[in-house]
């Protein structure tokens, strides 16, 4: 139902007692929203993988981005509360944010200064440049209107609209929600394509550029609302007031600091000089709690490594779940579906469980347990690194090297390395694992089929690997030693493949777009880049063309495919806190993870644990020694004491007239 409300004069449209200038606003948040954690989401990769930094430089920058997010909102608020207001405010700084975003998407095209065309661009810090002029311009934007949106849809409500303005707040927060749900499932993917003029890369164009798009209508939507918003006019930044209350305490206590003046009740009661009593009673409030904020970001700075060390972790994982293959930074995804599942769960059922157990479970406690079950987290981090650890291999160093056998005869094989090193069994289309050798001791392989042997006289093997590929042909035996060009394992979760010819005649092998070339008998191509999944395999040869069945790849593997014959109001100062601590916790996992010199992930993570754990007692200890302070008493005891006050000065007038006129 539609109709129009009276909001000081002016006749506001609403829709079953809603105005419906907050629609707008929820869809602008919606769409921002999905356009911040969509971009966020495959940050870190692009980081790593497009611009080829290492993964303690991309989680640097990463963390650096994300703390300036966090730190802007004071920016904007003071631009809203003492200068533009919020309107204007959110409106310039979206414009800031789309451009940002723009930026982002074209720094990420490849073909920009990919002039030789052979898929690498040419002047990487020419990305590098337009990335870092993105991501500021971005974190400028997003922290700038992140104070000014809620409010302003708050703003749209009048006195009497107390019900459903709460309503409002839930279905402002289930936006953001939603946006970043959609976003964390969705920018993955457009990621995982493949695009590019010239060459076909990852798709990090898409992935930014449809978060550009989403900003760019939050921007138009906004404006299109405009008409129909309640803009309350600038009323100068609550911070502003609580920054000089708080320096005139200080600097009058100074002054007065001498025994001869007598001591006040607290040390915020020397502003009484200049500020009024609501005021002051106000920051006595606002400094209580936020001294309560100064554990929070160790917490902070476990909980937004979801989008750096986690990710990365989960590139060196299987994101193969049947029929579904989960991207490394989808991964981010299971902390807005668990917000979305467990907040009503939790609400519903588990602490009143909890109640009824008659246990007192605080905010403060309820946050004590939070950083406990955090803690917990990162040591089953720990733990799952310490598995994926287990599964890398191990590459050889300096002195070393490795070779791995592959029998490609009928019959079994033997090969001794010599002098006197080792000799290894090897039955019939069978490969052992690779076997380190120190590459100064060994010189010579035999290879024994029935009664013929072979030598090979091997040299320039340091800190590389190969395969030693054996076929007994006839009554001689063949014998090839193969480079493996592997230096480390596949990323992204890519696979690399090769092919070696087990066939008498030569063969031409091509997988998808990739064409191997003519591979002559017992010769072995190169390594070449694939995704995991199913992939057909088409095998020619001079004389006949034989399609090879598809083979289903995992995930981060190396392959070498044998080719056979036959193959198958003080809120604002509390929440600027509040997002001042997130800022800070992405500063100490920039000092936290450059100045701990861990070699092993595993042992960071325990690291950040233990650190969450000492701080999650020191709050526990703060908790208990905080007593609770209802506000609305507070303001009721000041509003009686005003209401006195003005009673008592009436009466004083009264006197005065009356002594005026005898």
């Amino acid at each position: 139902m539609v109709a129009k409300s009276k909001s000081n004069g002016k006749s506001v449209p609403s829709f079953f007692g809603y105005p419906i200038s907050i629609f707008f606003i929820v869809i602008n948040e919606f769409c921002e929203r999905f356009s911040y954690y969509g971009m966020r989401a495959v940050l870190v990769l692009y980081f790593k993988y497009f611009l080829h930094w290492d993964d303690n430089l991309s989680t640097a920058v990463y963390h650096t981005f994300v703390a300036l997010c966090y730190l802007t909102p004071i920016f904007g608020a003071l631009i809203a509360d003492s200068w533009l207001g919020k309107f204007k405010t959110i409106i310039s700084l979206s414009i800031v944010y789309t451009i940002g975003q723009a930026v982002m998407s074209i720094s990420s095209i490849n073909d920009l200064t990919d002039y030789n065309r052979d898929g690498t661009p040419d002047h990487i810090p020419v990305h590098i440049a337009l990335s870092i002029v993105g991501l500021i311009l971005i974190a400028l934007g997003t922290g700038g209107i992140k104070p000014c949106v809620s409010a302003f849809g708050g703003d749209q409500f009048d006195d009497d609209q107390e019900k459903q303005r709460t309503r409002f707040f839930s279905i402002f927060y289930l936006s953001i929600n939603a946006g970043s749900l959609i976003s964390t499932i969705v920018t993955p993917i457009l990621r995982g394509q493949e695009c590019g003029i010239h060459s076909k890369q990852r798709c990090y164009p898409l992935a930014f550029g449809v978060p550009a798009a989403l900003m760019a209508v939050a921007l138009i939507v906004f404006i299109i609302g405009s008409g129909m918003y309640k803009k309350v006019q600038p009323q100068g930044n609550i911070m502003v007031q609580v920054s000089k209350c708080i320096g005139f305490a200080i600097k009058n206590r100074f002054r007065h600091r001498s025994k001869e003046f007598p001591k006040r009740q607290h040390w915020l009661d020397w502003a009484s000089e200049k500020y009024n009593k609501r005021l002051i009673a106000q920051t006595k409030m606002v400094l209580k709690v936020l001294f309560l904020y100064i554990p929070l970001p160790m917490f902070w700075a476990l909980f937004d490594q979801q989008g750096s060390r986690w990710t990365l972790q989960a590139t060196t994982m299987d994101g193969n779940f049947g029929a579904v293959q989960i991207q490394p930074d989808q991964m981010q995804t299971v902390n807005p579906i668990l917000i979305i599942v467990m907040v009503p769960v939790v609400d519903a059922v588990i602490y009143p469980l909890i109640k009824k157990c008659g246990i007192n479970f605080t905010p403060l406690r309820k946050i004590t347990v939070g950083m406990f079950l955090a803690a917990l987290a990162f040591v089953a981090a720990a733990l799952v690194q310490v598995q994926i650890d287990k599964t890398l291999p191990v590459f050889p160093s300096a002195g070393q090297t490795q070779i791995k056998i592959i029998n490609l005869g009928s019959v079994d094989a033997t090969v001794q390395f010599e002098p006197g090193l080792q000799s290894v069994p090897v039955a019939p289309d069978v490969a052992t694992d690779y076997m380190t050798f120190d590459s100064s001791k060994l010189n010579l392989l035999n290879v024994t089929s029935g009664n013929q042997t072979v030598s090979q006289v091997v040299s320039s093997l340091e800190k590389k690997r190969h395969t030693l590929a054996v076929k007994n042909v006839g009554t001689t035996i063949e014998a090839e030693l193969l480079l493996d060009n592997i230096t480390s394992k596949p990323e992204e979760g890519n696979n690399l493949i090769r092919f070696i010819n087990n066939m008498a005649q030569t063969v031409n092998i091509t997988m998808g777009s990739t064409h191997f070339g003519p591979l002559e008998s017992l010769a072995a191509s190169n390594y070449e880049v694939f995704s995991g999944g199913r992939k057909a395999i088409i095998g020619n040869t001079s004389s006949s063309s034989c399609g090879i069945s598809s083979m289903k790849f995992g995930f981060g593997s190396a392959y070498t495919i044998v080719i056979n014959e036959a193959p198958s109001s003080m809120k604002s100062v509390l929440q600027a806190g509040w997002l001042l601590t997130v800022a800070v916790g992405n500063i100490i996992v920039l000092i936290v993870a450059g100045a701990s010199r861990l070699s092993e992930q595993w042992a960071e993570y325990v690291l950040f644990a233990a650190l969450l754990l000492v701080v999650c007692i020191i709050f526990a200890v703060m908790a208990y020694f905080y007593t609770y302070v209802d506000p609305n008493e507070i303001e009721a005891q000041l509003d009686e004491e005003e209401k006195k006050q003005a009673k008592k000065d009436k009466d004083l007038e009264k006197e005065a007239e009356v002594v005026s006129r005898m």
